[in-house]
């Protein structure tokens, strides 16, 4: 079982190599870097931190001559907890935060007294000093480990994950095929695909000449899987889109030049003209094909 003690300057002195006990500062030993540090409780068989490690940390950082909070791990948190979490990288300067924190293992609570002036020109890279801040003063950061994931088990974990997504998206393509041959044929749709594999279903014929690339459409329109959820529709917030019919997905773009103003169409879409592997928002996964109602209210040429 690992051994968590409250160390004294002195003890803490041993730990961690060639330090002496120099620091102006009451109470914390000076390293050879600079930095100046304090331990409340270390566990003393626990791993220290690595570069590259992955940390959950709380801390706050406070100017050390009146203690007036600068950062707080509270504010930064995204669950308010107080907790942050990052990968641990290399030290921005010597004597600095980062070569405090790979002094600690999990559970470690300790302060450390730094250089303000390399903080916010060389950790921040601010351009200047904080107003209230001046040459030669310092930082004082209390911080407790709460854990620390290993860099090794990272990049186990981020292979796994790749892997695992790999495999989904497989399946995902896999099924796309199928899925649109039987959309065909439950809905008796027997046109032709053009060259690109776009379906093209007319439903009502329009008049004049087509749109080209170049212009710009004003279009209603109801965007639907093949299971027939609505992931988008212009008719259901009342009001018609307008929009340059080169800036589309390539479905729409290819779709629209076949139709004429005042036309309606069903635009089945496979997911290379539309959003491919990427797929897009929540309801459109990778490799779903695409159905729409489209209906051609409006043609200008692009000024």
């Amino acid at each position: 079982m690992n051994k968590v003690t409250l160390l004294s300057t002195a003890a803490t002195a041993l730990l961690f190599g060639a330090c002496s006990n120099n620091s102006q500062f009451d109470g914390y030993t000076k390293a050879d870097n600079g930095l100046h540090y304090k331990f409340f409780n270390h566990d003393e068989d626990g791993a220290t931190v690595q570069e590259g490690d992955g940390i959950t940390i709380r801390y706050t950082i406070n100017k050390e001559s009146n203690d007036s909070v600068i950062f707080n791990s509270q504010n930064n948190s995204a669950d308010g907890s107080g907790n942050v979490k990052f990968a641990m990288t290399k030290s921005t300067f010597q004597g600095s935060f980062e070569d405090g924190m790979m002094m600690m293992a999990k559970g470690d609570s300790a302060a450390f007294i730094i250089s303000a002036d390399s903080f916010f020109l060389k950790t921040q890279r601010y351009n200047e000093l904080l107003p209230g801040f001046k040459p030669g003063d310092y930082l004082k950061g209390v911080f407790k480990m709460v854990d620390i994931i290993p860099a090794k088990e990272i990049e186990e974990n981020r292979k796994q994950q790749m892997a695992e997504q790999e495999a989904m998206m497989k399946e995902l393509e896999a099924k796309e095929k199928p899925a649109l041959e039987k959309y065909l044929a439950d809905n008796k749709i027997t046109v032709k695909p053009t060259a690109s594999g776009l379906y093209y279903v007319e439903t009502k014929k329009g008049s004049g000449a087509s749109p080209k690339e170049t212009d710009i459409v004003k279009v209603h329109y109801t965007g639907k899987l093949l299971d027939g959820k609505v992931f988008d529709s212009s008719v259901e917030r009342g009001e018609p889109i307008e929009f340059p019919l080169n800036g589309v997905i390539r479905g729409w773009t290819e779709g629209l030049q076949l139709m004429k103003k005042g036309g309606k169409a069903k635009l089945i879409i496979p997911s290379e003209l539309a959003y491919g592997a990427q797929g897009a928002g929540q309801d459109i996964q990778p490799y779903a094909p695409l159905m729409f109602e489209v209906e051609l209210i409006d043609v200008k040429t692009a000024q």
